[in-house]
């Protein structure tokens, strides 16, 4: 099915010393809040999505500080600030619950709003990102600490930075991978207490060549009150979706198969909606 949505109510919320960039889509339903990966931004992380997922629910999209349309400034980068950014954006557009659907970075706010401010979170998608640092397979960290200009220049996010950003030049690109090579430096992550807490109904999702080790996302599913005998217990309210042939970079790539999962996920009123559907 092709989808097709009129240009975005866009604009910008003045928060936490930023002009934060934001876009809305679509209407009805519980607001569904997409947070992009490091490095990316709307476009490049959710546009191929945003459709479908707009048809037939209101849809919050932003840039990160640093990201896309959004300003930088003189603060690191690191969860807890992206939090509190999020946090003044969904105040300055008096929205009070969303659904959150985080990738990576987006991820690790959209897990930290989920655990600090469970208010604000009605489900939460987590994809692509550990609960803490056990889960990574490493390397992908230590990548982006050597990541210089030179490295993506001609790559569409070298582009697509050099084209919307607000202050177009390799000096501040070069801040932007400097930063995010220094991303939570020391973060110790969450523990399984404060996974298990979690309030949200939980999709988490993860490719079978990612960053994040499979074993991972099946104990962050165990922590969520997964892996059970659904044809006895009932399916959970949350689950996990692993997708073939998927590295961390590309995540997301699988559009069809993404879309599937997460609205099924978004759309299914209880847990009990789900053991409804049992054949």
């Amino acid at each position: 099915m092709n989808y097709q949505t009129p240009d975005p109510e866009a604009g910008y919320a003045d928060v936490n010393g930023l002009q934060m960039y934001y876009e809305l889509h679509g209407s009805g339903g519980t607001p569904l809040l997409l947070l992009h990966g490091g490095l990316f931004d709307i476009e490049q992380q959710f546009g191929a999505l945003i459709p479908a997922l707009s048809a037939e629910r209101r849809v919050i999209a932003t840039d990160f500080q640093g990201h896309g349309r959004t300003n930088d400034i003189d603060r690191p980068l690191n969860t807890a600030d992206f939090a509190s950014d999020v946090v003044g954006l969904l105040e300055h557009l008096d929205v009070g619950e969303v659904d959150v659907f985080g990738f990576s970075v987006g991820g690790a706010v959209a897990l930290h709003l989920a655990i600090k401010h469970p208010q604000l979170i009605r489900k939460l998608i987590v994809s692509s990102v550990s609960f803490n640092p056990d889960g990574d397979r490493g390397g992908n960290a230590e990548a982006v600490t050597e990541m210089t200009v030179d490295m993506i220049v001609g790559t569409p996010m070298e582009q697509r930075y050099m084209a919307v950003s607000p202050h177009p030049d390799y000096e501040h690109l070069q801040g932007l991978l400097t930063k995010l090579g220094g991303y939570d430096t020391g973060s110790k992550g969450w523990s399984d207490d404060e996974i298990r807490g979690i309030q949200a109904p939980t999709l988490i999702t993860v490719g079978d060549s990612d960053m994040v080790k499979l074993e991972h996302a099946v104990r962050f599913l165990q922590l969520r009150g997964g892996d059970v005998n659904g044809d006895f217990e009932g399916v959970p309210a949350s689950q996990l979706a692993v997708f073939p042939g998927t590295t961390h970079f590309f995540g997301l790539a699988r559009t069809n198969l993404v879309l599937d999962v997460v609205t099924t996920f978004l759309d299914a009123p209880t847990a009990q909606g789900w053991q409804d559907q049992r054949p």
